[in-house]
C-alpha cells in the first residue's frame, strides 16, 4: 500500500515524528479551530478537547496506521479503520473535511519539526495520511448508503425513565412518522442538542433496546467527576429534555455488535455505564434463543449504581445456559463478588467470543484473562465510550 521510497522515510521517521506527535496534535487542533471555530462548536467535543483526551487518541491512530503499513504492507488495519469510521458517520463528517484537516495538520507537523521535514519527508507522511483518509471516506461511504445518508432526524421522547441517581433511559420514537430503519444490538446513535451559548454539541450513546417496532431507547449517564467538568449534554439531557421534547439522533452505527451463530459460547463483559450495549445484546439473545453458554459478567460501585439491572438479570434468565457474575465495591449482596471483577474462578468454555464494554482499564484487565483462559485475542471485540484511547497507552 505504502510506495517503496515512502515506507523507507516514514521507517526512518517514524520514532521522531512519533515522539512529537503529541505536541503536533495540540497544535493542529488549536490552529484548526481558531481557522473553524464552528468544528469545535458544533461538531467535536468540547469535554474531550478540554481533557486532551481526542489529541491523544488521534496521535495514537497515526502512529498505529503508520506502524501497520511498515509491519503488515500488504493488509490494511480494516478493524481499527472501521472503528473510526463508524464514529465519522455517526458525527456526519463528510469528505472535505478531510481536506480541512490535512491542512492544518501539516502545518503543526512542519511548525514542531521545522527543518527536519524536508520535501521527501513530508511527501512521505502526505502519503500515509491520504492513505488513511481515503480509505475512511470509503468505509464511511458506503456506511451513509446503507443507512440513507448522513441526515440528523427528529425523535420526540415518550417515556424518560431513571434507572439510577445518575442515569436516565429516553424512549423515543421518530417525531416525523416515518419508518424506523433496524439496528445491530451493540450499536449507538449520536444526539446532537442545542446549549445555551448556541452549540449544538454531540455524543453518542449505546441503544440499550427496542421497546417497540417504532420505539428506540438509549441511556444518559451523567458526567460530574471529581476535578473535571460536568458533561455539557448529559447534563441538558439530564436537566432539560422531558416527554414530549424533540432531539436529533443520527442513525445507529458502530462496529461492536453481535456476530455469532447459536452454537457459539459468550462472554458479555460490562463495568459502569458499559452495561448498556450488552443488555440491548442480551435482548436479542434472549428473543433469538440463543442455546450456546452465555456468561454475563459486570462490575459496578454498588447495585444501586448499576443501571438496567433489572433487565440485565431478566434478560439472562430466559437464557437456557447462562451464568451471571457481578462485582459490587460497595454493599454487595450475597452471590455478588465484592471488588473489581476477576473471572478466576468464572469458567470459560472452548471457542468463545467475548464482548467488553466499560472503562480502559477494565476492559484491559479482563482481555488478559480471558486470553489467559485460552479465548482467542481475536475473539475479544471492544468499545471505547468516547476517544478510543487503547491505542495510546
Amino acid at each position: 500500500m505504502l510506495s517503496e521510497q515512502s515506507a523507507v522515510t516514514v521507517r526512518a521517521t517514524l520514532p521522531a515524528v512519533g515522539a512529537a506527535l503529541g505536541e503536533i496534535t495540540e497544535r493542529f487542533y488549536a490552529g484548526m479551530f481558531a481557522a473553524r471555530p464552528e468544528l469545535l462548536r458544533d461538531l467535536f467535543n468540547r469535554g474531550n478537547q478540554a481533557a486532551g483526551t481526542q489529541r491523544q487518541a488521534l496521535a495514537g491512530s497515526v502512529a498505529a496506521f503508520a506502524t501497520h503499513l511498515l509491519d503488515h504492507p500488504d493488509e490494511r488495519p480494516d478493524a481499527m479503520l472501521s472503528r473510526i469510521a463508524h464514529k465519522h458517520a455517526s458525527l456526519g463528517v463528510t469528505p472535505d473535511q478531510y481536506a480541512i484537516v490535512h491542512e492544518h495538520l501539516f502545518a503543526a507537523i512542519a511548525e514542531v519539526l521545522g527543518d527536519a521535514v524536508t520535501p521527501e519527508v513530508a511527501a512521505a507522511w502526505d502519503e500515509v495520511y491520504w492513505l488513511m483518509a481515503n480509505a475512511l471516506i470509503a468505509v464511511e461511504k458506503r456506511l451513509y448508503e446503507e443507512r440513507g445518508g448522513a441526515a440528523w432526524r427528529p425523535w420526540e421522547v415518550v417515556e424518560r425513565v431513571t434507572e439510577t441517581a445518575d442515569v436516565v433511559t429516553f424512549r423515543v420514537r421518530p417525531a416525523d412518522g416515518a419508518p424506523v430503519r433496524d439496528f445491530r444490538p451493540g450499536q449507538y446513535v449520536s444526539v446532537r442538542v442545542p446549549l445555551a451559548d448556541g452549540a449544538r454539541q454531540i455524543r453518542q450513546y449505546s441503544l440499550s433496546g427496542a421497546p417497540g417496532p417504532d420505539l428506540r431507547q438509549f441511556s444518559v449517564k451523567r458526567v460530574h467527576e471529581d476535578g473535571a467538568p460536568d458533561g455539557e449534554v448529559s447534563g441538558h439531557l439530564h436537566a432539560r429534555v422531558r416527554v414530549g421534547d424533540v432531539v436529533e439522533l443520527s442513525e445507529a452505527y458502530g462496529d461492536l455488535v453481535l456476530d455469532a451463530d447459536d452454537d457459539t459460547p459468550l462472554v458479555l463483559a460490562s463495568a459502569g455505564i458499559g452495561v448498556t450495549p450488552m443488555v440491548a445484546m442480551l435482548g436479542h439473545l434472549a428473543g433469538s434463543g440463543h442455546r450456546a453458554p452465555v456468561t454475563v459478567v459486570h462490575g459496578d460501585r454498588s447495585p444501586a449504581d448499576h443501571a438496567l439491572r433489572t433487565d440485565h438479570e431478566a434478560y439472562a434468565a430466559k437464557l437456557p445456559d447462562a451464568t451471571v457474575r457481578f462485582w459490587y465495591e460497595r454493599d454487595a449482596p450475597a452471590g455478588a463478588g465484592t471488588g473489581y471483577v476477576d473471572l478466576a474462578d468464572v469458567p470459560v468454555a472452548p471457542g468463545t467470543r467475548a464482548y467488553l464494554c466499560g472503562p480502559l482499564p477494565f476492559m484491559r484487565t479482563v482481555r488478559e484473562q480471558l486470553i489467559t483462559k485460552g479465548v482467542a485475542p481475536a475473539d475479544v471485540h471492544y468499545e471505547v465510550f468516547g476517544p478510543d484511547l487503547w491505542l495510546a497507552k
